[in-house]
């Protein structure tokens, strides 16, 4: 489903924007359930950006998380912007995660978004250490990854 950038009401910005903090909630507390208000079933969750592997559907993206990953509890999303054109709406943030000892771990998530009849949702995400540009072209200044 593809929006125009002037389809988005401000309702649905508020909505998107929610979308990084229901996922960190899901996270923070093991409530794994909590990740059908920020997936759509078939979602795809690509993690192969971080030395992971690819997630198919819902039911995988859980298996997962209960079983593979190791997550820290606390998770801060920062620099959360959702965009909207002729390829679709895109939702990029960031997440800085504390993993103990006054360590944090950091990655960049790019999500294509679609709107269900219970709200929006994600159908695809990228999850990566590099930084990338809006649109998700991988950004290098000079050789140094951001």
């Amino acid at each position: 489903m593809n929006q125009s950038p002037n389809t988005l009401t401000t309702a649905d910005r508020v909505e998107i924007h929610e979308l990084p903090g229901r996922y960190g909630d899901a996270i923070d507390d093991r409530d794994w359930a909590k990740l059908d208000t920020v997936f759509t079933q078939d979602a795809v969750f690509d993690l192969t950006g971080v030395g992971s592997r690819v997630c198919n559907g819902i039911d995988d993206i859980k298996v997962f998380m209960e079983s593979e990953a190791a997550h820290p509890r606390t998770h801060m999303m920062t620099n959360i912007y959702a965009e909207s054109d002729e390829r679709g709406v895109e939702l990029r943030f960031r997440i800085v995660a504390l993993i103990g000892k006054g360590l944090t771990s950091t990655a960049s998530y790019y999500d294509k978004l679609v709107k269900t009849d219970s709200g929006w949702r994600t159908y695809h995400r990228v999850v990566t250490s590099r930084r990338r540009d809006k649109r998700n072209a991988e950004v290098d200044l000079n050789g140094i990854a951001l």
